[in-house]
């Protein structure tokens, strides 16, 4: 039987080394060039483009070489240049501008003030006759501790007799006696750096008549007033009711000031001054026929001289008649000559330190050195009793507190330019007469009810001190609505209690009865 026949079987590698059908050499799959291989790749790697086919560029921080390359280029120095050249441009621009706005801001300008400008007088009558503790040696020894208070000058008041002129040097007499402690008074001033001021007033300044009835001044030859100036007398006070008060007279002085000032190479600090204490209502201004001030000071009282003790009504009324007719003829001097209450003393204090001009102080034994260390000897040598050491612990406080508000008036009127020469705005106002200064329905109290508040306004620039004075015998607050265009915070400067520290708003404070009080006013937020 025939047997079928088997199918051709296909072998594995057919073809061998032809590459005919089947074969499964081809590029990368064979192992040799010759013939396929099972360890040939299946996968066939794709070539790396090159960096200029990439469709973008990688960021290669440059390397130290080739930065200082790249920056020295000419592109780079192009690039600082106008860098620096707009800077500078832009600095000097700013700087220009803001010269501009300081140039073209309002501001006041410092008035050139002389010294006794800037003083404050203290009006003093040394006793020449006594000893001891009364006598001229203890003055002298005070001297310094008068200037520590902020004493500038010191009027000498009562050195002379009536009946005879201090300007003739051939005086016989008591008055001529007294002549070499005057001047060493004089000279241990000058060493302590307080001006002096003789007074003059209400002494017979002019020589006899002569045969056709004309008065011969003492001052023809100038000699006795050129002695007392070569002394060291820095000026002289006469009244207006004298009979040396005209314009002769202070020509001839104005003459020999000015010969004796340029003798000291016109130094601002030794010009000699000449200072009327107005007693009449209106002083008429002496000026001569070249518009020349022959009075360099006007002294005049805030009080109206009175027999009498003057009411809290009539001292109100004086201080307000006085605030609101300030003469600017020439420069003032405030001080106090009438009666008023002894409560009212320190409120008028605060009062005369705070006015535009020169205050002049009358003596107080408060301040005082010498009572101050007589009172502390004698409470040494007290009894121990309890009333007397009461007492005495009482005299100290208030000494104490009157020192205290003395010096903080002297020192703040020497540094602050407002209170120095600052402008002037008085302030009528209404206020509340209670202790409630809650009420909402405050008015002007009624003429018989206690005075109301005064106060006024110093400024320069943009700072403002507002004296406050309650002469009255009862509290009062402010209404507040009494001064909208004002700033409402402050902080203390001085009042007349020496109580009161720190910062106030105005719609809060409440006076005490008789008191005055210095606030430094500042916008909220801000401190001047």
């Amino acid at each position: 039987m025939e047997q079928p026949e088997e199918p051709a079987r296909m072998p594995l590698n057919a073809g061998g080394g032809d590459p005919g059908y089947g074969s499964v050499d081809g590029p990368g799959l064979s192992g040799t060039a010759g013939g396929g291989s099972e360890s040939a790749p299946l996968l066939i790697p794709v070539p790396e483009l090159e960096p200029e086919e990439h469709s973008f560029q990688h960021w290669r921080p440059l390397s130290k070489e080739e930065l200082e390359v790249a920056a020295g280029g000419p592109g780079w120095r192009k690039v600082r240049c106008y860098l620096v050249l707009l800077f500078w441009l832009t600095w000097l621009a700013m700087l220009a501008v803001a010269v501009a706005i300081i140039a073209m801001s309002p501001r006041p300008a410092v008035p050139p003030l002389s010294w006794w400008q800037k003083t404050l007088f203290y009006r003093l009558q040394p006793d020449l006759q006594a000893e001891g503790s009364e006598g001229v040696n203890a003055l002298c020894e005070q001297l310094p501790y008068l200037r520590s208070l902020g004493i500038g000058a010191l009027i000498l008041e009562g050195l002379f007799d009536k009946k005879a002129s201090p300007l003739n040097l051939n005086v016989t007499g008591e008055g001529f006696r007294t002549l070499p402690q005057i001047q060493h008074l004089l000279a241990e001033s000058n060493k302590a750096g307080l001006k002096v001021v003789l007074d003059v007033c209400e002494l017979d300044l002019l020589g006899p008549q002569d045969a056709a009835g004309n008065e011969t001044s003492t001052l023809s030859d100038s000699h006795a007033l050129r002695f007392w100036l070569q002394q060291g007398a820095a000026g002289f006070a006469i009244c207006d009711t004298d009979a040396a008060y005209s314009e002769k007279t202070l020509l001839e002085w104005k003459g020999v000031f000015e010969e004796f000032s340029s003798e000291e190479d016109e130094d601002e600090e030794e010009e000699r001054i000449v200072v009327v204490k107005q007693t009449r209502d209106v002083l008429p201004p002496l000026k001569n026929q070249g518009n020349v001030t022959l009075v360099d000071v006007v002294m005049r009282s805030i009080l109206p001289s009175s027999q009498h003790l003057l009411s809290y009504k009539e001292v109100a009324d004086a201080i307000e008649t006085g605030l609101q007719t300030r003469e600017e003829n020439t420069w003032p001097s405030w001080t106090v000559e009438g009666k008023a209450s002894n409560d009212l003393k320190k409120l008028l204090l605060v009062l005369v330190m705070t006015l535009p001009g020169s205050p002049a102080v009358q003596y107080d034994k408060d301040i005082d050195q010498r009572q101050n260390v007589s009172l502390k000897v004698g409470s040494s040598h007290g009894d121990g009793n309890e009333p007397s050491d009461t007492t005495t612990d009482k005299e100290k406080k208030r000494k104490h507190s009157a020192v205290a508000l003395f010096t903080s008036l002297s020192h703040s009127r020497a540094r602050e330019e407002a209170l120095l020469f600052g402008n002037f705005t008085f302030l009528p106002f209404n206020s509340s007469t209670s202790s409630s200064s809650s009420s909402s329905n405050s008015t002007l109290p009624s003429p018989s009810s206690s005075p109301p508040i005064l106060a006024f306004l110093r400024s320069w620039g943009c700072v403002h001190f507002l004296i406050l004075l309650n002469v009255g015998p009862e509290p009062h607050a402010l209404d507040p609505a009494w001064a909208p265009s004002l700033p409402k915070a402050g902080v203390f400067v001085s009042n007349t209690g020496m109580d009161r520290l720190g910062s106030t708003t105005l719609d809060a404070l409440e006076l005490r009865p008789h008191e005055a009080i210095v606030i430094k006013l500042f916008e909220a937020g801000s401190y001047s």
